[in-house]
């Protein structure tokens, strides 16, 4: 465990963050250009012992944690797995990181977990149900968790809600905060032929504590219409870039995080896309 004398840092920092992979441990260290903090993803280290577990502690001593799951089904119709809740209660017991958050999805069938985040319909039943396994999640972990909004492909028939009205409707009945993935905005909005900038004007910026940054994949639907697949496989693209940009002028610098989860690049590349973040919130902040 941590010891009482590791640094506890109660809050990220302004600035960019990367999604920690093993093989960048030591190039980290080395080299950390604009990158002020690190996420894991919960699921990870929810074992004990081993090299993971060593180098994380070692992690947690200089750069802010913040902890990203993908495996509780938040948006799921029967109960929180209570045997993984538990786990996440000791990893952020032990670990204390600066935040923590999950995604506003569902991947749980019967006893059946499938490895997707699947996307929900924004109604009445949904939100009440969302809302109770939010209150379950921080009751347990004593803290504030953080409410990622989702990248989708298709829009309910049902839905009688706006997204951006569900997720303000979540936090206000939950007290839970958001992360806003910038990304997803954007793969939604072209999938759905949206307003992706209008959706951050109508966004409660004022709830976020985190934002997330990645690459999309570029297809085409069976009409010959953009399909965009939220990959985390590449470099952000300049049209991201350019509502990342818009989203910091409206709202403020926020604790910004490259996501690249799969093809992951050599540690350069990779803090490359950190840096480039840097230069948006340096002039909020002036």
């Amino acid at each position: 465990m941590l010891d009482a004398t590791t640094p506890r840092f109660d809050r990220l920092p302004d600035a960019p963050g990367v999604g920690y992979k093993p093989q960048h441990f030591s190039d980290l260290l080395a080299d950390p250009g604009a990158v002020s903090w690190l996420e894991i993803h919960a699921e990870n280290y929810m074992g004990d012992g081993g090299r993971p577990l060593a180098q994380l502690r070692h992690l947690a001593e200089r750069f802010p944690i913040s902890v990203h799951g993908v495996g509780l089904s938040i948006g799921g119709e029967g109960a929180l797995d209570a045997d993984h809740l538990a786990r996440l209660k000791h990893l952020i017991g032990w670990l204390q990181p600066a935040s923590f958050s999950e995604h506003l999805a569902w991947s749980t069938h019967d006893s059946h977990f499938l490895n997707d985040l699947l996307p929900l319909p924004y109604t009445e039943a949904t939100l009440a149900r969302v809302c109770d396994h939010i209150d379950e999640v921080q009751e347990a972990v004593g803290r504030r968790m953080l409410l990622e909004n989702p990248s989708t492909y298709l829009a309910f028939a049902e839905s009688d809600l706006a997204e951006v009205d569900f997720l303000a409707e979540i936090a206000h009945r939950t007290g839970c905060g958001l992360l806003l993935d910038v990304n997803n905005v954007f793969v939604s909005a072209t999938n759905q032929q949206t307003d992706a900038p209008g959706y951050i004007d109508a966004f409660p910026l004022h709830l976020v504590g985190e934002i997330h940054l990645g690459g999309h994949d570029e297809d085409a639907d069976e009409t010959g219409a953009p399909l965009l697949i939220d990959s985390h496989g590449r470099e952000v693209v300049d049209p991201v870039w350019a509502l990342y940009a818009h989203t910091i002028r409206r709202g403020g610098p926020k604790p910004t995080l490259i996501e690249w989860d799969t093809d992951v690049p050599d540690w350069p590349i990779l803090r490359a896309e950190a840096d480039r973040a840097a230069p948006v919130l340096q002039a909020a902040l002036a």
